[in-house]
């Protein structure tokens, strides 16, 4: 079950919904947290025991880390994930280590592992184990005390709205919350305002740029142009921020209309002039989780250039792995980690002017490569799309064909619309507004912001009446990120 899907819109939403504010303060956590393993038991099945699993080992472990002293207290924590990322190492990377080490066997004369052992890959596993493991690594801290009810522990990691793709929420941001939320007419008018953009997101720009990226990056390399692999690239770096930063809306949106608040997950990344910034901005649940759990504790930037250079590369590395099991997600994190790496390490100090839109463009055009790598199906595949958009491979060089037709026209709408959407347009008019407002009349102040608000109310209509025709019309496409 996904969020767009009419299941989940029409029957499985508000029936929760209804049922979660009829349960009261005393049962609406149960009903929450049955609601969320019949969410994850609808789309994975039988996996929904490994959730349950580490909920369970969880909040055990949570309990004992808290209440022990000295050597136990660090080795409960270092059974605590070994326990949360036993299956995800098994589910997810043992074909891909049985692969790599093949050669090795051959080499030493030794038989192959096979590595036709059938294994399905539960959505949203990287995404439920990091949060129990940041939580065992607070409790460990000292920065948050164990959970005391199994429940709120089962709800914490098991959470529907962000369970299968994020954001990556930490036990101490939502705690109180676990205990003690009230839903406001605003706060779920606010919920379900951000729940329809991410819809709209997902529905008119992502899947639609997906459709022209995968049929860019399905051609041979022979039929590809300089024109047309750019535009593939562009294309998918649209869709992936749109699919992922609408999966994020819907989730905080979501969140709020049961009364949580979830924290946010992107802030323009395009808009970056650096990859530091970049990084900043994109997925910052991750980014930071790396950061606190992975980055600090390798000695982070405290012990010399050398050593904060190797634990750059180590965290990337790693962060490219978490993405899928794959040489080209490897490649993907090396190639981000390599530039935060020259950052570091190269401090040119030019006049902020000179270098803003250059800035601009080397960081744009190290996300396209980037996303290419993350696209290709395998790092050949990469090679070549990237030499015909470096124009070092002999193609047809042709733009596409009638650019004036109806199809071409609502494509290129709809590119423009994701690419202006991309910037902080909504947010910069929000505060002109604002600003407008502010300093005028009281009379023309609570005129404007009448006006303001009937804006937003016909926006939202017009929104969820498009994309619900285009939901009954379109195919079934599911969020990128489910699978990682």
């Amino acid at each position: 079950m996904i969020f767009s899907s009419t299941t989940f819109l029409f029957l499985f939403l508000p029936l929760v919904l209804l049922a979660t504010f009829a349960a009261g303060k005393r049962f609406r956590n149960h009903i929450f947290f049955a609601a969320s393993l019949l969410f994850y038991f609808w789309g994975e099945g039988v996996f929904v025991l490994l959730l349950l699993f580490s909920i369970f080992a969880t909040f055990i472990t949570g309990r004992l880390i808290e209440s022990s002293k000295g050597h136990a207290h660090t080795f409960l924590l270092t059974l605590g994930i070994g326990v949360n990322l036993i299956p995800l190492l098994i589910l997810k990377y043992l074909h891909f280590f049985l692969d790599a080490i093949t050669p090795l066997c051959a080499l030493l004369g030794f038989p192959p592992f096979s590595s036709d052992i059938p294994l399905h890959l539960p959505a949203g596993i990287s995404f439920f184990t990091f949060q129990a493991i940041s939580y065992l690594i607070d409790v460990h801290r000292g920065i948050t005390p164990a959970e005391p009810n199994l429940l709120g522990c089962g709800l914490y990691i098991s959470m529907f709205p962000q369970l299968i793709a994020g954001p990556i929420v930490r036990y101490h941001e939502i705690a109180k919350q676990l205990q003690d939320r009230r839903v406001h007419v605003r706060q779920f008018a606010e919920g379900a305002e951000r729940f329809m953009f991410g819809l709209a997101k997902k529905t008119l720009l992502a899947d639609p740029l997906g459709v022209r990226a995968d049929a860019i990056f399905n051609l041979p390399v022979h039929n590809l142009s300089v024109s047309n692999s750019w535009l593939g690239a562009l294309c998918f770096s649209l869709q992936i921020y749109y699919d992922f930063s609408g999966y994020s809306d819907m989730a905080i949106g979501l969140g709020k209309m049961f009364g949580f608040e979830l924290p946010e997950n992107f802030n323009y990344p395009y808009i970056s002039r650096s990859m530091r910034e970049f990084w900043r901005r994109w997925h910052i649940s991750l980014s930071t989780w790396l950061r606190d759990y992975l980055y600090i504790p390798l000695g982070g930037n405290r012990k010399g250039t050398p050593r904060t250079l190797a634990n750059l590369f180590i965290v990337f590395l790693l962060c490219g792995l978490w993405h899928g099991a794959n040489w080209t997600f490897v490649c993907w994190g090396i190639w981000h980690g390599m530039f935060l790496m020259l950052e570091r390490g190269v401090n040119l100090q030019l006049p902020k002017k000179t270098t803003a839109l250059l800035s601009w463009f080397y960081t744009t055009a190290v996300v396209l490569f980037g996303w290419v790598l993350f696209r290709s199906p395998g790092l050949e595949t990469a090679r070549q799309f990237m030499t015909v958009m470096l124009g070092l491979h002999r193609t047809l060089n042709t733009l596409p064909a009638d650019i004036f037709s109806p199809t071409q026209r609502l494509f290129l709408t709809e590119t423009t619309t994701a690419i202006l959407l991309s910037m902080p347009v909504y947010g910069l008019l929000k505060q002109r507004a604002a600003k407008f407002r502010a300093t005028r009349s009281a009379l023309l102040f609570h005129t404007t912001t009448t006006i303001c608000s009937l804006g937003r109310i016909a926006l939202f209509a017009t929104l969820l009446y498009i994309v619900f025709i285009t939901l009954a019309a379109q195919a079934f496409r599911p969020f990128l990120y489910f699978q990682f």
